[in-house]
């Protein structure tokens, strides 16, 4: 049933999922999921077989910013973790808004092998208070003319924010 994301309209419909619960998943390097915990797959709608091997963007709602993920990339692939607001698609186009803990997995000798992703029920309130910076920083990606280009235009977007409040993205979050 694997659907390229690209395929899948979101519907509007949230999906929620306990308090008590935890999705879960790993990824190798390249961001290809290597594990999904029953909470993951239940949620977002996929089978295991979907999942194992493909991109953990799969996951990746159309109106989270490009930004976010980026920041996220380049923090875990210096050895660092970060807590981020994160509005998922489920394979039926429903979204579902979870506090992702993502960190880095290492290896013996010290090296990044993939990476760990728990995510928990976040507070209304917070997710409230992370739209209108969400949404800056779509409109910003949008008004361009090509990808690469928004991409760039909507991190120094983020940057620019943060810098405004003198605050790193994880004191942001955690000041919410």
């Amino acid at each position: 049933m694997r659907l390229a994301r690209s395929t899948i309209t979101p519907t509007g419909r949230e999906r929620v999922f306990g308090e008590d619960e935890i999705i879960v998943s790993k990824t190798d390097v390249a961001g290809k999921i290597t594990y999904a915990n029953h909470v993951f797959l239940r949620v977002s709608g996929y089978t295991e077989a979907d999942c194992l091997g493909a991109p953990h963007s799969m996951i990746r709602h159309p109106d989270m910013p490009r930004a976010l993920f980026k920041y996220a990339w380049d923090r875990l692939l210096a050895g660092h973790e970060v807590f981020a607001y994160v509005n998922n698609l489920a394979c039926t186009g429903d979204n579902y808004w979870v506090l992702a803990h993502m960190t880095p997995t290492r290896g013996p000798d010290g090296s990044i092998i993939g990476f760990h992703s728990s995510r928990r029920v976040p507070d209304r309130d917070k997710i409230a208070k992370v739209l209108p910076l969400y949404d800056a920083l779509l409109v910003e990606e949008r008004r361009q003319t090509d990808r690469p280009t928004g991409l760039r235009a909507s991190y120094a977007t983020l940057e620019g924010a943060l810098r405004e409040q003198q605050k790193s993205y994880d004191e942001w979050v955690w000041s919410l």
